[in-house]
């Protein structure tokens, strides 16, 4: 028998504290700081921000589970007929203190309507402040095997769309190095539910592998002030695009969500420098030279 609404976000809230609780051990010095909040419209959920950490310099990991009449604007966008809603999920965005460790954001999440729409979204990407192919490769096979044990064309077809959707069309250029992006995949079936349920819960296990992965190896790595000035203007590229493009913060604001969740995904720092240019041959170069659509980053040359 397929899942009913209410067991998937209860799912989705011990993912959340699986999540928490191995970037916890990961750090091995900071803590998460929960926030309980309830929507005036209907549901809420724990938003939790790390605090205090050695590797984390600001990190929010939040799940929801929120309810109601279905806003116009939301109808209006997506083409539904007026019905109740009912969205939960995980969010999770990570900003480390060293350039050298990049920024990771993952998402999971269901939506229905009271009329039997309903449908899974989600995925994960990486946007590192430098390019490093060895890492980008570690990441999109890590990835990959993940795709293909539920269907050897998930990562073609789901590394595609994230390609498309993190994309800073005023700037011409990607957020990072991309990963999967998928959304509204609806089931016929209660084994095809159950199949798209198991996709987004192996998405929010590797969470923690893949990022414990590049914590370990990459925070050791010294820096100084011109990387972490790099690292300042990459953020502020980030923010551009959750406040231009993502759908999900739109989503939130078009639902009377909770602002200060919202936008937990905000750096601690940005800058923004007037007509920037990267020293030829440099490190910060070659990363904007490869923020583009299309990298097929398991075969680049390491």
């Amino acid at each position: 028998m397929r899942k009913s609404k209410e067991e998937v976000a209860d799912i989705y809230r011990r993912m959340q504290d699986h999540i928490c609780k191995e970037l916890t051990l990961a750090d091995g010095q900071g803590q998460f700081r929960e926030d309980a909040w309830e929507r005036p419209e209907g549901g809420g959920g724990r938003t939790r921000i790390f605090e205090g950490g050695k590797i984390i310099e600001k990190g929010g990991v939040a799940f929801s589970a929120v309810h109601g009449p279905t806003p116009e604007k939301i109808l209006q966008k997506l083409g539904l007929e007026k019905a109740e809603f009912f969205a939960t999920g995980v969010s999770i965005v990570l900003h480390p203190f060293n350039p050298h460790v990049p920024i990771i954001h993952m998402n999971i999440r269901f939506f229905e309507m009271d009329n039997g729409v309903h449908w899974f979204g989600g995925g994960i990407d990486l946007t590192p402040h430098y390019i490093v192919p060895e890492d980008a490769k570690h990441f999109h096979s890590e990835v990959k095997k993940v795709c293909d044990t539920f269907d050897s064309g998930y990562y073609p077809k789901f590394k595609s769309w994230a390609d498309d959707y993190f994309f800073l069309k005023h700037r011409n250029e990607t957020r990072g190095i991309g990963g999967i992006f998928y959304d509204r995949m609806s089931a016929r079936s209660d084994g095809e539910f159950q199949h798209l349920l198991d996709f987004s819960l192996a998405i929010g296990k590797l969470f923690p592998e893949v990022y414990g992965f590049f914590m370990k190896k990459n925070h050791p790595r010294s820096f100084g002030d011109p990387e972490k000035a790099w690292q300042n203007l990459r953020r502020g590229r980030y923010v551009e695009f959750n406040l231009v493009w993502d759908s999900g913060t739109k989503f939130g604001l078009d639902t009377n969500g909770r602002t200060e969740s919202i936008l937990m995904s905000m750096p601690p720092h940005a800058c923004w420098e007037y007509m920037h240019q990267t020293p030829a041959g440099s490190a910060e170069e070659f990363t904007q030279l490869h923020l583009k659509k299309g990298m097929d980053w398991l075969s680049f040359p390491i």
